[in-house]
């Protein structure tokens, strides 16, 4: 997505990294809808803490991103999305508990990929018609 709609470099994948797992495999906020969000405050974000107007134009995208996401996957906590593709949940900070994951499909195609997926397409149609506005 960062190439395609040429947001920032390689660097905001990179401090993307621990995301994963739901903050460092911790199961909290999804990392893939977090990433979501990251992505669109690069189109509409501020870029000085004092930028006030520009922290609240980057809300209502925001939230329809984080909304959107809920209803498509279902919840927006690692942990819980875990229970609803699997049945349960993993805590893949333990290491047993991540290779349960992984032999559960946990990076199949129906797994966290999808997830991944449905987040990407839903920042992608937002960034996109963001940068139309601004065209």
């Amino acid at each position: 997505m960062q190439e395609t709609l040429s947001l920032g470099d390689g660097q905001v994948f990179k401090a993307a990294t621990a995301l994963a797992g739901g903050v460092a495999r911790h199961g909290e906020t999804c990392g893939a809808l977090t990433g979501a969000i990251m992505a669109i405050g690069l189109v509409v974000g501020r870029e000085r803490l004092e930028d006030v107007a520009q922290y609240n134009a980057a809300m209502a995208p925001a939230e329809e991103a984080y909304l959107r996401f809920q209803k498509e996957v279902g919840h927006t906590c690692c942990a819980e999305i875990h229970r609803l593709l699997y049945g349960r949940t993993y805590r893949l900070h333990i290491p047993e508990e991540r290779r349960a994951f992984h032999e559960a499909g946990g990076h199949s195609a129906t797994g966290c990929p999808s997830v991944c997926e449905k987040a990407a397409r839903i920042a992608a149609d937002i960034i996109l018609r963001l940068q139309d506005r601004q065209a």
